[in-house]
């Protein structure tokens, strides 16, 4: 995979942050555009170009680790939440109205009115938490992926306001790194955008522009916008062919195995990070997976290869709500449908790397079963890799053995014992024949034994 650029391999991984956001598909990617444009106006070094355009499609990477949060505080789905406060710009009057729309209005009475007190009463605390945790965890997996600080700052500092009013440092001007300035300005021209044109958004910049936008940026955005090309390009279904040329690439980093691997567990925490009762798990599922694999003697190679799919084999749950994935009672045939699509977003996800076409497959047929009730596709034993078998046997280990919102971890023999029942239907037999081995030849590396 060493022709994989970085540009293809984190722009089609920012489709996955546009799922937790609840954005359109290839918001970040529109942000890049928008963004890069701007820092070409104000005539942006190259290698300042290489780190903004990094800071604009990952922006988000740090947006899954307070959905469970919103989802318990607010009593409400993160995805629409998320979605609907990019347009808050902070005043009082649109703050009141956003919090009474969207704190609890699917719950009963009491709950909703306990909710909208605590808000009411701790509501700059919990904005704080809420930001301080994603800013955080954000810059975090920015250095994992191996960006230097700028680039980390960048997406750290992506809710500071010019006016000092913003979070989670209440940063004022140009004390507010300039990759931060430019990405929020471009996230407010994209959600506008797509919502009311060109126009609104327009507008909606200018109107905001010594408050939450520096000034001199929005000067250069209106400077772009009088271009027809910029908006023709931003309106194209080639935008992402686009985004990967712009690039600089003198400054391009070198692929190795080792990065692949880190970009992996990074993006399996983004995942991860999505619930508490998901923390660890593709981590897990990758340990489980490398073990099975190696013992039903798939070569060094491609064990590396599929620990990666193992990894990623969830990205697409950041496309389901909170409300759905730690609810604790049974689902409804509705939401049990929404978790059913999460195996479809992480095809289609993985499947824009072209160099992931192959681990895509095996990755997003975890749910496969070998009697064809599976889903996303429901195909037969004779369709179903041997990888992704292993796969399957991992996660339903790992989600029997780890505490879920509606029961407590099982014990590994209760775990064997009901995994039993689905061996040669959905459970490949080589695969648990393997597990059970290895448990008893190596308990270490498994729970509760």
């Amino acid at each position: 995979m060493q022709h994989l650029k970085l540009s293809e391999l984190m722009g089609s991984l920012s489709y996955a942050l546009d799922l937790t956001e609840g954005q359109p598909h290839g918001h970040c990617i529109r942000c890049c555009w928008i963004g890069m444009s701007i820092g070409q106006q104000i005539g942006m070094a190259k290698e300042h170009l290489w780190e903004l355009y990094y800071v604009l499609l990952l922006k988000d990477l740090g947006c899954s680790s307070n959905a469970s949060r919103i989802c318990e505080l607010y009593l409400t789905d993160d995805l629409a939440f998320k979605r609907d406060f990019k347009w808050v710009d902070g005043s009082l009057p649109q703050v009141l109205r956003f919090v009474l729309r969207h704190t609890g209005t699917s719950a009963g009475i009491i709950s909703r009115f306990k909710a909208l007190t605590e808000i009411f009463t701790n509501g700059d605390a919990i904005a704080q938490e809420l930001i301080q945790t994603r800013c955080t965890r954000g810059a975090d997996i920015a250095r994992r992926l191996r960006f230097d600080e700028p680039v980390a700052d960048g997406i750290h500092s992506l809710d500071e306001h010019w006016d000092g009013h913003g979070r989670p440092e209440a940063l004022e001007g140009e004390k507010i790194p300039l990759y931060s300035r430019i990405a929020l300005l471009s996230q407010v021209i994209d959600v506008v955008n797509c919502s009311d044109g060109l126009e609104a958004a327009l507008a909606e910049v200018l109107s905001r522009s010594g408050t939450w936008f520096d000034p001199a940026l929005v000067e250069a955005f209106v400077s772009v916008a009088g271009n027809a090309d910029f908006w023709k390009t931003l309106d194209s279904a080639d935008i992402d062919k686009t985004i990967l040329a712009l690039e600089p690439g003198e400054f391009e980093k070198a692929l190795d195995e080792d990065f692949f691997d880190d970009v992996a567990e990074a993006f399996g925490q983004v995942v991860d990070a999505k619930s508490p009762y998901t923390s660890g798990h593709s981590a897990r599922v990758g340990l489980y997976t490398s073990l099975l694999a190696e013992d039903l003697g798939i070569s060094q190679a491609r064990q590396r290869w599929l620990k990666r799919g193992a990894l990623l084999h969830d990205v697409g749950k950041l496309g389901v709500s909170n409300t759905i994935l730690d609810k604790p009672g049974k689902l409804t045939d509705q939401e049990y449908e929404a978790v059913k699509l999460h195996a479809v977003y992480t095809g289609k996800i993985l499947e824009r790397v072209h160099a992931f076409k192959e681990l895509a497959q095996v990755s997003s047929a975890h749910h496969e079963r070998l009697d064809g009730k599976g889903y996303p596709l429901g195909i037969m034993a004779d369709q179903i890799a041997l990888e992704t078998r292993i796969i399957t046997t991992a996660d339903i280990f790992d989600a029997i053995t780890a505490e879920r919102p509606y029961r407590g971890a099982l014990p590994i023999e209760k775990t064997l014992s009901i995994m039993q029942e689905s061996v040669g239907t959905a459970i490949d037999p080589d695969c648990f024949a393997s597990l059970k081995s290895l448990i008893a030849r190596h308990p270490e590396f498994f729970p509760n034994t």
